[in-house]
């Protein structure tokens, strides 16, 4: 699925869901999973490093560019990413780590102070492991590391230049209505108000492994179609905006026993898929994508539309592009003129 907008480290759900939709060697395509675990293997052989396509020691992540299926060597093989997360601890099995005799290297000491490597046993050391499989070069230049450039979008710039871009794309969100109509996830659905009209899902977002509630993550998704953003949203939506936070926040209080002020409610500008949805993330939690220049408050959103509903269509919005981006070069030229 292509994905012109979004941002670097952003891991969003289409990425997932684009990995597991991309034709294998033979043309089959992967059959669409609901998340149950199983040993397996790699879809390819072997994995020869050609590029660190980007990393970052903050989050524990690595994103890595290689050649499989090499007969020779001579890079006759095929493109694959590979994505290494390390996951987060699990803080009811953390205690496990120090119990018996765990495996110690020790790095330094001073007085009452000391650092070891420790090497966790099997069942706590898993990495999270996303494969990108065939990859394309567009999946190469997706996950490169680029500089960004800050947007300020009129109303009019959205008219006259997003809007055309984004109608020109082919942007495919065939897995947002998979999910909306119980073929894939029904089983990770947390919440359904199942009206065409004000109505949603709620499920967890594939970046929280639901294991503790420290980086609690789940995304609303409206059932109504044809909204692609923030941005054409009116005093229409009122109705669906005020479902989503208030039947979300006591959802997820009754199955998580987090209460709504202790949750982050916002929505994405420019959003990774243009299908509308909404994030709720845990408060204490440092999202992807929840700083001041791209999330924006449900709340605020819902007081916006009701003091004047047709803010989003006239108020100017900042948003970053890669450097990369066909987008970016349309505003670009449009200041030159």
């Amino acid at each position: 699925m292509a994905d012109p907008l979004v941002q670097p480290g952003k891991r969003k759900r289409e990425e997932e869901s684009e990995s597991a939709q991309t034709p294998g060697p033979k043309g089959d395509k992967a059959a669409v999973g609901n998340g149950t675990a199983s040993s397996t293997s790699f879809p390819f052989s072997g994995f020869r490093l050609q590029k660190v396509l980007k990393e970052s020691s903050r989050d524990k992540i690595i994103f890595l560019h290689g050649k499989v299926n090499e007969t020779s060597g001579d890079g006759d093989g095929d493109d694959a990413v590979v994505i290494l997360e390390k996951t987060p601890f699990q803080v009811d099995q953390v205690a496990q780590l120090l119990l018996g005799s765990p495996e110690l290297q020790l790095q330094f000491s001073n007085d009452i102070y000391s650092t070891y490597n420790l090497f966790p046993p099997r069942p706590l050391s898993d990495v999270k492991t996303t494969v990108v499989y065939p990859a394309t070069e567009k999946h190469l230049q997706k996950y490169l590391r680029q500089d960004l450039h800050l947007i300020r979008e009129t109303g009019d710039d959205y008219k006259n230049i997003t809007l055309p871009y984004l109608d020109s794309q082919s942007l495919s969100i065939q897995w947002v209505y998979n999910i909306l109509e119980k073929k894939a996830e029904a089983d990770r659905i947390v919440f359904e108000n199942p009206d065409h009209s004000d109505g949603f899902v709620l499920i967890p977002d594939l970046k929280w492994n639901q294991k503790q509630l420290d980086d609690l993550y789940l995304i609303a998704i409206c059932h109504r179609r044809g909204i692609k953003s923030l941005r054409e949203l009116t005093g229409e939506h009122l109705p669906l905006l005020r479902n989503i936070l208030q039947e979300g926040q006591e959802a997820i209080q009754q199955r998580y026993q987090v209460r709504e002020d202790r949750l982050r409610v916002y929505l994405h500008y420019q959003p990774s898929y243009y299908h509308l949805h909404v994030h709720f993330t845990a408060l204490g939690f440092e999202a992807p994508g929840s700083g001041v220049e791209r999330a924006h408050l449900l709340a605020d959103v819902i007081e916006n539309l009701e003091y004047d509903p047709q803010y989003y269509q006239k108020r100017t919005l900042t948003f970053a592009l890669r450097a990369d981006e066909p987008l970016l070069k349309l505003f670009q030229e449009a200041k030159k003129n």
